[in-house]
């Protein structure tokens, strides 16, 4: 069956007979300051598993704004607008921050101190408070203060340098391992890790989250690697960089493209029964300088059948082999499909939360946040007596960033 036959479902709810609480953060509550990339991307995170997340967006619309409803990043959030470049700016977050236990900023080193809305003014008025910082390059060091985004990061760290062909330039995994991966993420894991410690001495701090720090600290597998010599510091030459020819992407008949993974031995042998080559009849994959003709060999064989032909015979079995999909294809995968890893909101295809809980359920409980939408609401909560009354609404934007 083709990956494109089964329509988008929405996350599959529960079983009836399991009680399942809000999601594992509900009750914890984090501040947002407004920005662009990984920073949003983390506090969209925490909002899936259930913080009350409240972002701080400015009452001036910037060249950066996009639709609100098509921000997923915005999603599981309320916002208010706050101009920090006002008189009482600073002080409306401050009275935010003494109510919160994770503050989430992405601005350049020194531009929320500038603001009056850095880790020593926070953690003044709360000093259990976790404040977490977002940067590329972090907060100290030669190029700290300098502009970057995912590609200069991801070069930085010597992970560009692993992806792509051997005889091509390297390839860029769009922004998603640099921002997210090495970003993103690691932020989250800073923040929750230092809440946990808060919530025990009492005492909060600052957590420095460098994409260039997260995206090296993920190539830890392959530095030991390397170091124990099973390893080429050069890509497109090792087992999983797409130089072991029985762990990499083949284009079949139509264009399309098959990726294999058939590292262990059982599931080699029958990758290679059912792409329908004789087993007796090829070169010992264990030597490297048969790699060539291996190579050859499934490539030929690809060319001669589509793509969703070969995705027919593969599919349901343990050769690890699997078609290469676009992103309206994954979202109707069956699998993908019945486990609800994708559902449909207002008209927009978009992941459900992850990962999942046994007892706590993660839940798009609110769609993309409009900037400034909750702000009586947020007051009304958090009797934050400084956010009345609202403001006008003028639109997302965001505060001088790390240039992620």
């Amino acid at each position: 069956m083709s990956p494109t036959d089964e329509p988008v479902r929405p996350c599959a709810p529960p079983a009836a007979a399991t009680v399942r609480r809000a999601g594992p953060l509900a009750g914890v509550r984090v501040v947002e300051l407004a920005g662009i990339g990984p920073a949003p991307f983390a506090a969209m995170l925490l909002g899936d598993l259930g913080a009350d997340v409240v972002r701080v967006d400015r009452p001036v619309a910037s060249e950066l704004s996009v639709e609100p409803r098509f921000d997923l990043t915005g999603r599981n959030k309320r916002s208010v607008l706050v101009d920090l470049k006002a008189a009482e700016g600073p002080a409306t977050v401050l009275a935010l921050a003494a109510r919160a236990d994770i503050l989430v900023e992405g601005y350049r080193p020194g531009v929320a101190e500038r603001l009056g809305v850095g880790p020593e003014e926070c953690l003044a008025v709360n000093p259990a408070l976790v404040y977490g910082r977002m940067t590329g390059w972090g907060q100290q060091g030669p190029l700290a203060a300098r502009a970057g985004h995912d590609i200069d990061y991801l070069a930085t760290s010597g992970l560009l340098g692993m992806i792509g062909p051997f005889e091509g330039p390297p390839a860029i995994p769009a922004n998603l391992l640099g921002d997210y991966a090495g970003g993103s993420l690691y932020l989250v894991v800073g923040v929750l890790s230092a809440l946990l410690m808060a919530r025990v001495a009492g005492a909060g701090q600052v957590v420095d989250a460098a994409i260039v720090d997260g995206a090296a600290h993920l190539s830890s597998v392959v530095r030991g690697m390397a170091a124990a010599g099973s390893w080429q510091d050069a890509r497109g030459r090792n087992l999983l960089d797409g130089g072991c020819p029985y762990y990499t992407v083949y284009e079949t008949g139509d264009g399309g493209w098959m990726a294999v993974g058939a590292l262990e031995p059982r599931f080699y042998a029958l990758f290679v029964s059912l792409l329908g080559l004789a087993a007796d009849g090829l070169p010992d994959r264990t030597d490297r300088r048969n790699w060539p003709a291996l190579r050859d060999a499934f490539a030929r064989r690809f060319k001669t059948a589509s793509r969703d032909a070969w995705a027919d015979v593969f599919e349901g079995t343990d050769a690890c082999a699997a078609p290469v999909l676009s992103l309206t294809e994954a979202a109707r995968h069956p699998h993908l499909a019945g486990r609800g890893t994708f559902t449909e909101v207002d008209g927009i295809v978009q992941p459900a939360p992850a990962p999942r809980f046994s007892a706590t359920s993660g839940a798009l409980r609110r769609p993309p946040a409009t900037p400034g939408a909750d702000h009586a609401e947020v007051a009304r909560d958090w009797q934050v007596d400084a956010l009345r009354p609202a403001p006008a609404r003028a639109g997302h934007a965001t505060e001088e960033g790390s240039g992620s």
